[in-house]
């Protein structure tokens, strides 16, 4: 503890305590050819968020509070759906799973591994693919 910590507030102490998420923009459609190579050496999840949804965002945010797994183990992908429906609508046809929002697919060496939607989802299901 250094000598300016004594002028930090209970927030500013929390704020240092947070990790970031290592979120990974998914905004054109060619990547996913690129998740499903990904998919092949580590596993790729993808978190498709409309911005306009109460309830993906608290999902989002508990989602964020609770992750704990680094780049190099899971690769985290974002998607807005708002902005970018011709890519969710491509997810669902090329990995068979039903859109949803918000929703979180796992994808491991090419297919879908594991998917939730709404208040299912959870940081800790993630870890079981790792």
């Amino acid at each position: 503890m250094g000598f300016l910590d004594i002028f930090k507030t209970p927030r500013d102490i929390v704020k240092e305590e947070i990790v970031e998420v290592p979120w990974h923009l998914l905004a054109r459609i060619e990547q996913l050819d690129e998740i499903i190579e990904e998919s092949k050496a580590k596993p790729v999840a993808i978190f498709k968020h409309s911005t306009r949804c109460g309830i993906s965002r608290g999902v989002l945010k508990l989602l964020e509070k609770n992750y704990n797994l680094t780049d190099d183990q899971l690769k985290l992908y974002y998607l807005d759906l708002i902005q970018n429906r011709d890519i969710s609508n491509e997810i669902a046809s090329r990995f068979k799973v039903n859109h949803e929002s918000p929703q979180m697919i796992v994808i491991k060496n090419g297919v879908v591994v594991h998917h939730d939607s709404h208040h299912s989802i959870e940081a800790a299901h993630l870890d079981r693919f790792v």
